[in-house]
């Protein structure tokens, strides 16, 4: 079945810079768009970041533009998120993403919280 698996949140400070991995398996990974969503407790789920199958298209938030970068390996069915200059207001859940014939799929998150 599909599985997406992220890791690499942590606690990190102001200013710092963390890489979330998210490592998929049950699909043929490199068919398929991804991107990074992120959920601040009590608030809607937001889309962070797109990368298109072959990774020569990407899409950000405003709120990331310049400080995150996604990337994706498809020889090892991986996809990344390189934030750099993290901020407070980047706390939040993130959670890796792709939608296989309309359903959609995430990962169980993890947690980047950055403090002041």
């Amino acid at each position: 079945q599909v599985r997406l698996v992220e890791s690499g949140g942590t606690l990190v400070q102001s200013g710092g810079s963390l890489r979330l991995s998210c490592t998929a398996s049950g699909f043929t990974f490199s068919d398929h768009t991804m991107n990074w969503y992120r959920r601040v407790s009590g608030r809607e789920r937001e889309l962070v970041a797109f990368i298109s199958n072959r990774g020569l298209s990407t899409s950000y938030a405003e709120a990331v533009k310049g400080r995150f970068t996604v990337s994706r390996d498809n020889s090892l069915n991986t996809m990344y998120l390189q934030m750099n200059n993290l901020k407070p207001e980047d706390t939040a859940a993130y959670f890796c993403h792709t939608a296989l014939m309309g359903i959609d799929y995430y990962g169980q998150g993890t947690q980047v919280t950055v403090s002041s």
